[in-house]
């Protein structure tokens, strides 16, 4: 390594910016989860939300600030991760910025005030002065508070470079640390980012003292391209989310950046100290909690991103990977290993798969592991062609997914009586409802009629409900428990995948719901978008109606273990364009 390379600083913002993909709500537990799995991977500062919202928001910035702030696992040679939160140009943003996230042992506060000329007159309705003067006195009154403050001067990309170079200098002298250059609209090429970059560092008074970075939104495509030519020109933070998600088209994103400079050491100015084999499951664990399914030809993280059906590119790849292979599977998370799992697998082997697969350390809890090890068990008694990678990752998620919402009742856990002999029960989570049994009879001109069983661990009784459906068994399972549970349940997505091929793979469903209306109907005209909490369950299975039962069900018990104290802000409130 060059000694005149520099740090990459990986900024994080998957939790605010990449939140506000439509559609997509985190809630606490959600964003704590991968809040946690982004400091596994090494990432250096995380924008954890933008906590002036509602007091949903907060709590989730501050509870991440108290939880994961201090974590060090993974972290080797590195100081713990700094956590941000986004405040408007103005105090009481400001100061609930920074009563957020002051619990950190790291903390910063990310302060944005537009500067472009269209966004001065028709949104701010202020003279370029004036936009100077708020910055001076919002960046001044940020410092106060903070020694890292970060200053974005939205629509960067759209403003005059030489009233950006004014606006900048006075962020610089009332004490701003990072300064970030927003291609808010997604509208620069890479060589005017670059260029403007690099006006910006040469022409910018105090610009030697602070790091610039940038953010980069992907409307035409460019947002990777325009970040490699921000940090070509200089910049040494870089602002991106896990697959690109965001507003709009998306963000630059963290994988595709990173792997840019793993591959070619010699053509950026810059290091970086991510863990690329988290990669992959990282990826999966923000498509399963966000609802936002990767494409396939994803660079990086997609499913097909290294696969090969060309004949030719076959026969090369055999040959020596490095004919059509610029990066190792393996160093992104995607294993090509040849250990082999099945039913005659112990802990120990599954352990090793796991921890090649990106789930090692504390990414999964004792209970979680124990868990997936009899998940594991069971499907491998059914499958004859063994466990896959991709079944491996849908059993985790099925874990995890099934664990959110549940609490720590040892007189819950003893109701439920579903301890085995490999799994202890001792005072392990418990959610409320559990699947007991379920009976469904479907078929060609016939109606769908669906009688399920679960077992409320709150009452300790088993229950049981018919429903009958026009659409299908899915609806019919659905409307059965809807009835058990009692709620007006809306059902916002649903999808269904295989984890590998063949007719013994499993069937992966993810869901996402929120409370409705009497009939299930949207509670409100915005619940789509984010103005009603919304719950995630994910399970895997071979038999797709029981998958989909699961899933649901997962989900339903979080909505029932939600506080309504803790919701967050609707989606238009949290909408914040940098």
């Amino acid at each position: 390594m060059s000694a005149a390379k520099q740090k990459l600083i990986v900024f994080d913002t998957t939790l605010r910016d990449g939140e506000q993909s439509p559609g997509v709500t985190l809630n606490t537990d959600e964003k704590i989860e991968i809040a946690r799995q982004l400091s596994r991977l090494g990432v250096d500062v995380i924008e954890a939300g933008f906590p002036v919202a509602s007091p949903g928001d907060f709590n989730a910035v501050q509870r991440i600030a108290r939880e994961v702030g201090p974590l060090m696992e993974g972290r080797d040679g590195l100081e713990p991760m700094v956590i941000c939160g986004l405040a408007r140009s103005v105090k009481h943003d400001i100061q609930t910025a920074f009563d957020a996230v002051k619990d950190a042992p790291r903390h910063r506060i990310h302060v944005f005030l537009a500067t472009s000329d269209i966004h001065l007159e028709f949104k701010l309705k202020i003279t370029r002065e004036q936009c100077k003067q708020r910055i001076a006195e919002m960046v001044g009154f940020a410092k106060a508070l903070c020694s890292d403050i970060e200053f974005s001067p939205e629509d960067a990309g759209r403003s005059d470079p030489a009233f950006l170079c004014e606006a900048l200098a006075v962020a610089i002298e009332a004490g701003a640390t990072t300064l970030n250059i927003p291609d808010t609209v997604g509208y620069n090429t890479p060589q005017e980012y670059g260029a403007l970059m690099a006006h910006l560092r040469a022409n910018t008074r105090g610009a030697d003292g602070v790091v610039f970075s940038t953010h980069c939104h992907n409307d035409l495509g460019l947002a990777t391209a325009n970040t490699l030519a921000g940090v070509s020109s200089g910049a040494r933070q870089v602002e991106v989310t896990i697959n690109g998600i965001g507003e709009r088209a998306g963000n630059t994103a963290l994988e595709e950046v990173v792997m840019n400079v793993h591959t070619h050491p010699d053509a950026y100015p810059v290091f970086h100290t991510i863990n690329t084999r988290l990669f992959y499951s990282t990826s999966r664990m923000v498509e399963d909690l966000s609802g936002m399914a990767v494409q396939a030809n994803k660079a990086i993280v997609g499913r097909n991103a290294f696969l090969h059906e060309s004949g030719i590119h076959q026969d090369g790849v055999l040959k020596n990977k490095q004919t059509y292979e610029i990066i190792r599977p393996e160093d992104v998370g995607v294993t090509t290993g040849n250990l082999a799992l099945g039913k005659h697998s112990g802990r120990h082997a599954f352990k090793t798969k796991l921890e090649e697969l990106g789930y090692g350390g504390a990414a999964l809890a004792d209970a979680q592991f124990q868990a997936a090890f009899a998940r594991f068990k069971q499907l491998a008694d059914s499958k004859k062609t063994g466990v896959t990678d991709g079944d491996m990752h849908a059993l985790v998620a099925d874990v995890r997914s099934a664990t959110r919402g549940a609490s720590a009742d040892p007189a819950a856990a003893a109701a439920a009586g579903e301890a085995d002999d490999a799994t202890p029960a001792g005072d392990a989570p418990v959610c409320r409802y559990t699947l007991k049994h379920m009976q469904v009879f479907t078929g060609v001109g016939v109606t769908p009629t669906a009688a399920v069983t679960l077992h409320d661990a709150q009452t300790g009784a088993d229950v049981i409900d018919v429903a009958v459906a026009k659409n299908g068994p899915i609806e019919a399972t659905y409307s059965a428990i809807q009835r058990i549970v009692g709620l007006p349940i809306e059902l916002l997505s649903f999808n269904v995948s295989a984890t590998s091929t063949g007719q013994e793979t499993l069937g992966k469903v993810a869901v996402r719901i929120a409370r409705g209306g009497p009939d299930g109907a949207a509670a409100t005209p915005l619940a789509a978008s984010g103005a009603e909490p919304k719950f995630a369950g994910v399970a895997a299975d071979v038999d797709i109606i029981t998958a989909s039962a699961s899933a649901y069900l997962s989900a339903v018990n979080r909505m029932v273990a939600h506080d309504a104290a803790d919701s967050r802000a609707p989606h238009e409130q949290r909408n914040v364009e940098i």
